[in-house]
């Protein structure tokens, strides 16, 4: 089972329900995120998500996976906020985008990629005479959905290269060979758009 966010199959309700109403329904939430106040609030929006994760046929355990990678982010954001405006202020920030990151994880885990991009294409094709391509965009979306993974699999890569030469945990040494990597990908994955035409 994949820990971030990449299509998992399934029948589920959520499985089933188009594209373009779970994008929907992830804007609007973005949208009325703003007016989302208070520990209950966000406490029902996060009950509400969990419902959804066990709807769609997913173990707690995974809606955990989708939020583990920013822990020290969100703590640095709530020690933050917390030292600067107050507890609930703290309690507020962080629980948005705990929420967000979870819906947002939802929708890719229950919806094909090509399907979104599809949702996302057909809503900028309006756009096109002012110069916006939206299969092009829909190209760099789909991009950037895929690269996530691609990113947490080298991460593991390193980690585990690390353990086996018995190298102590090093910022350094994790982050040159990773950036490496990246930077290597990102220039094959050019070099074969460039190929295709799509330079």
């Amino acid at each position: 089972m994949n820990d971030l966010g990449l299509y998992l199959p399934g029948d589920s309700l959520l499985h089933r329900c188009p594209a373009g109403v779970k994008l929907g329904g992830l804007f609007l939430l973005g949208a009325g995120s703003i007016f989302i106040d208070g520990v209950i609030p966000i406490l029902a929006g996060l009950a509400l998500i969990l419902v959804l994760y066990a709807v769609a046929g997913f173990p707690p355990l995974l809606a955990w996976r989708q939020v583990k990678p920013l822990r020290w982010i969100l703590l640095f954001i709530a020690v933050f906020q917390w030292w600067a405006r107050g507890w609930q202020s703290a309690v507020d920030v962080v629980g948005v985008i705990v929420l967000l990151v979870l819906a947002a994880a939802l929708v890719t885990l229950t919806t094909r990629t090509n399907a979104l991009v599809d949702v996302i294409v057909a809503v900028l094709r309006p756009l096109r005479p002012l110069g916006v391509q939206p299969e092009r965009v829909g190209l760099l979306i789909a991009l950037g959905i895929r690269a996530v993974p691609i990113a947490v699999g080298f991460s593991s890569e390193v980690r585990d290269a690390q353990r086996a030469r018995g190298l102590r945990a090093s910022p350094r040494a994790y982050a040159a060979p990773l950036i490496v990597k990246s930077l290597r990908h990102a220039d094959s994955v050019g070099e074969a758009l460039v190929a295709r035409g799509l330079d």
